[in-house]
């Protein structure tokens, strides 16, 4: 373990974010050296140097051991990457670090979401779902989350008849399509959609009710907590006995709210982000105090943290 730093959080509004309740008691519990967690804060389209100003911040200060980075990951990639003594393999394949980490005084980056949105989309879908339903997926966003969610699927042994990545613009979506054909993915399964500029809602909304039934729809947009909003119309008719994936678990949340209102009459099955942000940041901080995080120990820090949710 390292044994001496605070653990650090570089996003939107950090102050705000369910794990600075969280991060103290799992602290106590893991036996970490510092129960703090100080947030960096980075306003949406940030030039470059703040950016680098804020891992630069990361890398020189002895008191801090690392950080997790949300919303930001592709960002930090594109705008520090260099900065980086060493990056994972996942990092460099889908242009995002997620976690920062020291280890004998060398900055390591980390791309986790690949492995955590496995392991929430492990709990979320049974794991025969898709080779018993023939179910396809719709990804609403093709950023850093969406990426590692289709990229994950590629990997899967159970993986949906088709995968449609829906992006707000043609670049997002060759930059996930690049990134598929660096892994070696066979993209034949997969449908690259960019959203009508026009209209985007209603593009968007055509998409999902098209899906078939017991599709997997799921909002990696960042809609609805970043920003208000959902990538759906009001008007959305979700496929019957869908299952609807909400990536965040705060905010506004309109599209989690869009799904729960037909979660009866069209015999869905809702999940927010919950999951996901457990298995977030326990991953990430398995990785900057560099200790193991066993599926036991991911369990009893779900149970801690579901006491103050």
């Amino acid at each position: 373990m390292i044994d001496q730093g605070r653990m650090g959080f570089v996003g939107v509004d950090t102050a705000h974010s369910s794990i600075q309740k969280v991060f103290p008691l799992w602290a106590d519990h893991l036996g970490l050296p510092s129960r703090e967690l100080r947030g960096f804060d980075i306003p949406l389209g940030a030039p470059d140097a703040v950016y680098r100003e804020v891992v630069e911040r990361i890398r020189d200060d002895e008191g801090q051991a690392g950080a997790l980075v949300t919303t930001h990951k592709m960002r930090v990639f594109e705008a520090a990457g260099d900065l980086f003594d060493e990056v994972d393999d996942f990092a460099r394949a889908c242009g995002e670090v997620s976690s920062i980490a020291k280890r004998s005084g060398r900055l390591v980056g980390a791309a986790k979401d690949p492995i955590t949105v496995g392991l929430s989309l492990d709990d979320v879908v049974p794991s025969t779902y898709f080779a018993d339903t023939g179910a396809e997926l719709v990804c609403l966003g093709a950023g850093g989350s969406g990426v590692a969610l289709s990229w994950h699927l590629a990997h899967r042994q159970d993986t949906p008849s088709k995968v449609t990545l829906v992006g707000r613009t043609r670049s997002s979506l060759d930059h996930a399509r690049a990134i598929h054909e660096r892994g070696g993915i066979d993209t034949s399964r997969f449908v690259y959609h960019p959203l009508d500029e026009g209209d985007p809602l209603s593009d968007a909304t055509a998409v999902v009710g098209a899906a078939g039934e017991g599709a997997v729809i799921v909002n990696a947009t960042g809609l609805g907590k970043d920003r208000p909003g959902s990538p759906l119309a009001d008007d959305v008719v979700f496929p019957l006995r869908a299952r609807v994936w909400e990536f965040n678990y705060r905010g506004s949340l309109e599209f989690l709210y869009q799904a729960r209102a037909q979660e009866q009459h069209r015999e869905l099955t809702v999940v927010d982000g919950w999951v996901y942000f457990i298995h977030g940041w326990s991953q990430v901080v398995a990785d900057v105090f560099d200790i193991p995080m066993p599926p036991s120990t991911v369990a009893e820090l779900a149970e801690i943290a579901s006491t103050v949710r």
